[in-house]
């Protein structure tokens, strides 16, 4: 069986050999009903997950399963319109091997999105919550197993995973364009299940803001990549104070993403325009 270092080898030799070694600055992991945000990315190559050696392919109906190369904001960036989770049967080294092909591909920076439950009283629906810590609540971690020294520590520090510049930048975006917004610390589990009364009341009391299915195990791997990352959650459904909570769908999260998604679009456009 292959180990990991082969893998990524031969899949960025495949996407190099596909785009003419275009070299990404930035990488982009769009969530759930995020994934307008290509519409701002000047386009330059697109390739389907399923034609990627060694890449999962999103079994989720709201993600699309395509790598966009192109230019945002005047600067090189690789997105993934769509991405993957632990609750539909991948590994956790299967869903954060696309961060560690971009690493690869060579971009120095991070942005991950994701929609979430709101579980504090300043996460309110249609709220951007940039993202200043987390929360792992995960029963597994990518960096479990064998550790290849050219890839990273073998234990990462973790006291600060969210670049304190972009958040600086990102939250003067914000302000001066009128966005609601807060910011957080997201927990992650496993779902697909939303969550109940009571454990929305436990996010709460453990200190989170928000909780969602993804984005730390991006996080733990562009960490231990050594990127700088920025990361920020749309508010999707509300989970706190306990009366708050109503009956949430699929579809009741992306029309609400999808509704708040243009104001999260202008702060990674411009935050990337910036750097």
């Amino acid at each position: 069986m292959q180990n990991l270092i082969e893998q990524l080898h031969e899949t960025t030799t495949y996407i190099q050999s596909q785009t003419n070694n275009f070299a990404p600055q930035f990488g982009i992991v769009l969530g759930t009903g995020l994934g307008g945000l290509v519409q701002d990315i000047d386009i330059k190559y697109t390739l389907s997950y399923a034609n990627i050696p060694h890449f999962p392919v999103s079994t989720v109906e709201s993600h699309s399963g395509k790598l966009i190369f192109g230019t945002l904001g005047g600067k090189p960036v690789v997105a993934m319109q769509g991405r993957f989770h632990y609750y539909e049967g991948y590994t956790m080294q299967q869903i954060t091997f696309p961060i560690r092909v971009m690493k690869k591909l060579g971009i120095e920076r991070l942005i991950v999105s994701n929609a979430a439950g709101g579980t504090s009283e300043k996460t309110r629906c249609g709220t951007v919550m940039i993202i200043t810590d987390h929360i792992n609540l995960h029963p597994a971690n990518p960096l479990i197993g064998k550790n290849y020294d050219e890839l990273g520590p073998r234990f990462p520090d973790m006291s600060r995973p969210y670049d304190p510049e972009m958040i600086a930048i990102a939250l003067k975006i914000a302000q001066q364009n009128n966005i609601q917004h807060t910011t957080g610390v997201y927990a992650t589990v496993t779902g697909p299940n939303l969550e109940t009364h009571a454990e929305y009341t436990y996010m709460n009391r453990i200190g989170a803001d928000a909780v969602g299915m993804s984005t730390v195990p991006e996080v733990l791997v562009g960490v231990h990549s050594g990127l700088k990352i920025f990361a920020a959650s749309v508010i999707t459904d509300e989970g706190y104070p306990p009366e708050r909570i109503k009956e949430t769908t699929l579809e009741d999260v992306i029309r609400i993403a999808q509704a708040t998604e243009p104001h999260l679009t202008q702060i990674i456009r411009e935050l990337i325009a910036t750097l």
